[in-house]
């Protein structure tokens, strides 16, 4: 039955569970805690100002966030501890002055001289000690320099000698996100760790500064046992997990908050397919799973209540019409969906079918509560 609730809802739309949301930041806050380091959350997956609320233990910060319009509406808010976790280039460096001068301090991450000499020149230009962290790559995923690379304490004394400030040094683990299991990231947790320690002491050994040692990514997160020489951890799509989390153990279909409501508008008999109005505009083009043991197509089939229906995943996606229809790999019976049924698909990536929309409904933890309204924003 679906929910009454839901019945003036215009579909496709998402849903949030506030129960599932909540443990699932308690859970890696919990673990904060046990490993003696602070928690910088990243605010990238939810991008609203509601949702940053439950997710910061001070609504001061701090706070991690990808884009520099998340810092300037964070900061707007009241957040005063922002590091934006993405490569700082020149141009953007006004933006960030401008939010030194409203107050909220915001780091910048880099990993090249050109870099340093751009943050160092700003600095001087605009009386404002820049801070700056230089980003460690443990994995080859992307970004960062390796702990051993004589450019690190290059960096450093630019940043240090040209006005900036030298933070310290981070590291993203993003190769755990192709590791499956437990295991696999308690290892990936322990390169991370081993790489931005080993940098750390190269910079403190040349006379550098290094207060802050950032790790993270939601697999390394959750599975770290041992962060010692760590400061801080950082995670973001923890909370609200997706399938792509639940492919590799970070999490179980369970866990998972985010959801996109859609209506069935018709079917397909012959073929066993049932339509739906949520097509790649509401879930995202993201086949994340594609890559994985198990290919949940875009996304699980749940019924309105969000209880996964055995069987079924959205094989097909157009722009506004979902194909619902049997896993390859299932072989038992699959139940008939009437039109106007409403369902609940559970996305592959939270952040990219997240960003496919304007606002989050919210099914409040206290059974029958009307639901919260809570508005996102995008852009860059």
């Amino acid at each position: 039955m679906t929910d009454p609730r839901f019945s003036y809802l215009q579909t496709p739309c998402l849903l949030v569970d506030e129960a599932r949301m909540q443990r699932n930041i308690h859970r890696l806050s919990d673990h904060a805690v046990t490993l003696g380091v602070s928690l910088r959350p990243h605010l990238k997956t939810t991008k609203s100002v509601e949702a940053a609320r439950y997710v910061l233990a001070d609504g001061n910060g701090p706070a991690t966030v990808s884009t520099l319009a998340e810092a300037e509406v964070f900061a707007a808010a009241g957040i005063r501890d922002i590091l934006y976790g993405v490569g700082i280039c020149a141009s953007k460096l006004d933006r960030i002055i401008a939010l030194h001068r409203a107050g909220c301090r915001v780091t910048v991450l880099l990993d090249c001289a050109a870099q340093a000499e751009a943050v160092a020149s700003a600095s001087r230009a605009a009386g404002i000690v820049i801070p700056a962290l230089i980003e460690i790559d443990s994995d080859g995923h992307r970004s960062g320099l390796s702990p051993n690379d004589p450019a690190l304490v290059e960096v450093g004394r630019i940043l240090v000698n040209g006005g900036a400030e030298l933070t310290g040094v981070l590291c993203h683990a993003g190769g755990s996100y192709g590791s499956v299991g437990r295991d696999a990231h308690v290892k990936c947790a322990e390169q991370e760790r081993l790489a931005v320690v080993q940098a750390a002491d190269a910079l403190r050994a040349a006379g550098l500064p290094c207060p802050v040692v950032s790790v993270g990514s939601t697999p390394t997160a959750h599975a770290a046992k041992d962060l010692t020489g760590v400061t801080e951890l950082r995670a973001g799509v923890y909370v609200f997990f997706d399938l792509v989390m639940a492919g590799i153990g970070a999490c179980s279909v369970d866990d998972i908050a985010l959801s996109v409501l859609t209506t069935v508008i018709g079917h397909q008999k012959e073929r066993e397919w049932t339509i739906c109005d949520a097509g790649w505009m509401a879930m995202s083009r993201d086949r994340g799973t594609g890559a994985q043991r198990v290919d949940q197509g875009y996304g699980i089939v749940c019924d309105s209540a969000g209880a996964p229906i055995p069987g079924l995943i959205m094989v097909q996606a157009n722009q506004e019409h979902g194909v619902i229809a049997r896993h390859p790999d299932f072989k038992g019976a699959i139940p008939t969906l009437p039109v106007d049924t409403q369902l609940r698909i559970l996305p592959n990536h939270a952040c990219a079918t997240a960003a496919q929309h304007s606002g989050y409904h919210v099914v409040p933890t206290e059974a029958g509560a009307p639901l919260m309204k809570w508005s996102r924003f995008g852009g860059w």
